[in-house]
């Protein structure tokens, strides 16, 4: 499957270098730029991409809003955020909006294009640094754990797992938990999937929350 992708950044040097990145990949193919978030959601819905990189500061319409837009007029479209500041606000406000990722424009070009593919298929992708700062939100928010530690849904779970969602709520990427557990990485992916399902939550941010709800991972 070829994955079609609209840029959308105001900056035109970066739209021509995400562009060059991204025509290098058999398997995927820029469709369209956008010089603002107005204009993203116009494409979006023209040409309706698999995936728009949506840069999160443009002018009028800013790339939050316009993640808002493309997720209501165009639901089949996933968008992955992409920002040089590592702010909590825009970590929170891109997820609600409706992102299926977020992503530094500093991360190295081996890692945006492996979540273009997850984000593409259906995953969530958010970086492990910002996964973390996004449980410092929530620890005081979650439960004291005396009721939590009875959900049900965590007798659902295999042995394996339970360790697997003990290393995905305490931030750990896909391949650093592979290296913890001495497993394959696709089978990570795997078990993480089987999580989601059994636990009938949504993405990898649900599952954190989770795994902090019911007690498998401590607050430190």
């Amino acid at each position: 499957m070829t994955i079609r992708i609209l840029i959308a950044d105001d900056e035109a040097l970066l739209r021509m270098a995400f562009g060059t990145v991204l025509e290098a990949q058999p398997d995927m193919v820029p469709v369209g730029e956008a010089w603002d978030g107005d204009h993203a959601v116009r494409l979006a819905q023209e040409l309706r991409p698999d995936v728009v990189l949506m840069d999160v500061r443009m002018p009028g319409t800013d790339g939050i809003e316009a993640t808002r837009q493309v997720v209501r007029l165009c639901p089949e479209t996933r968008v992955l955020i992409l920002t040089t500041f590592d702010l909590d606000e825009y970590a929170f406000a891109g997820l609600k909006a409706g992102a299926s990722g977020f992503l530094l424009k500093n991360t190295r070009p081996e890692e945006l294009l492996t979540a273009i593919r997850d984000v593409a298929a259906g995953d969530a992708v958010v970086s492990p640094r910002i996964t973390r700062r996004l449980l410092d939100r929530f620890r005081p928010h979650l439960p004291d754990g005396r009721s939590a530690d009875r959900d049900e849904r965590l007798g659902r779970l295999s042995a394996r797992e339970r360790e697997v969602l003990v290393q995905v709520g305490s931030g750990l990427s896909n391949a650093e938990i592979a290296a913890t557990l001495h497993l394959a990485e696709a089978t990570v992916k795997s078990h993480l999937g089987r999580i989601l399902h059994k636990l009938g939550l949504r993405d990898r941010i649900q599952a954190v929350v989770f795994a902090y709800e019911s007690r498998l991972v401590h607050p430190a």
